[in-house]
């Protein structure tokens, strides 16, 4: 959280961060500049960091929507949630690219380091346009990401600049930006008195014990049906059965055929006498 001069804060630490990360690959002396690209091109080298929109947080700006009780009274301070858009464009001698040169340094120092540090953001609140600022002490740190913009977009951008021409340059989001109201919420009453009392349940006053869950009454379970039982398993007759099929297989059958002792006597003298008693 941080007061109203967070925004201009962030601006000039922007730039401290810019001019203490150009070398060691210009050689130069180079102007950081916080306005609006000029009309008239510098011819020294020169970057110029230009806030060009302020638009609220998506993700935060609904974040402190109940700060008031239903009385009206203060709950918390209400802060207001912003993105920063930022226009870097770059001046110097077209012919030995010193534009270039100059956008180059500027996207490598913010993607080395793209949220502002402690110790830049309390130099920048040195100035004596921004004493007051306590930036340097919100936990949220603010961080720089390049933005992509088409030819439409970028075409637009520059036509709003009247009469500027265009220039080399980059664009980049700050994120986050939280800007706390004045007001000093009411504190809550203090206290005044505590009553504790340990009871046993059923003693007048006492809480009324929770009633537990009922224990579910058993199923019968439904008693099968007598099953007659057979004389022998069938499981266990059918190996008998085999069993007695390969004994008899073995045994030879043997002739329960009795020849009669007169059938013996005839085989034995011949034939004899008829029947009616005559001899043949």
């Amino acid at each position: 959280m941080s007061n109203a001069l967070a925004i201009a804060t962030v601006t000039q630490a922007l730039a401290l961060l810019i001019e203490s990360n150009l070398g060691p690959e210009l050689d130069i002396a180079v102007k950081v500049e916080m306005r609006k690209p000029p009309a008239e091109p510098p011819t020294e080298p020169t970057i110029n960091v230009f806030l060009y929109q302020v638009t609220p947080n998506p993700s935060m700006r609904n974040n402190d929507l109940p700060t008031r009780a239903s009385d009206g009274r203060l709950i918390k301070r209400p802060a207001a949630a912003l993105d920063l858009h930022y226009l870097i464009s770059a001046y110097g001698e077209e012919s030995e690219l010193v534009g270039q040169r100059l956008i180059g340094c500027v996207v490598r120092a913010l993607h080395e380091i793209p949220a502002l540090p402690k110790e830049l953001i309390e130099l920048a609140a040195e100035r004596p346009y921004l004493a007051g600022s306590d930036l340097a002490d919100s936990p949220q740190r603010v961080r720089f990401t390049p933005t992509v913009m088409d030819i439409d977009e970028t075409s637009k951008l520059w036509g709003m600049l009247h009469q500027t021409p265009y220039t080399l340059s980059v664009a980049y989001q700050a994120s986050l930006v939280l800007l706390e109201g004045r007001e000093t919420p009411v504190p809550a009453k203090p206290v005044e008195e505590r009553t504790v009392r340990v009871l046993p349940f059923g003693a007048p006053g006492a809480p009324v014990p929770p009633r537990l869950p009922e224990a579910a009454e058993p199923v019968e379970e439904p008693t099968p049906e007598p099953v007659a039982e057979s004389a022998e398993p069938v499981e266990a007759s059918a190996p008998k059965k085999r069993a007695a099929t390969r004994t008899t297989a073995k045994t030879p059958v043997k002739s329960t055929t009795k020849r009669t002792a007169p059938a013996r006597a005839r085989k034995a003298t011949g034939p004899g006498p008829a029947a009616d008693g005559k001899e043949s």
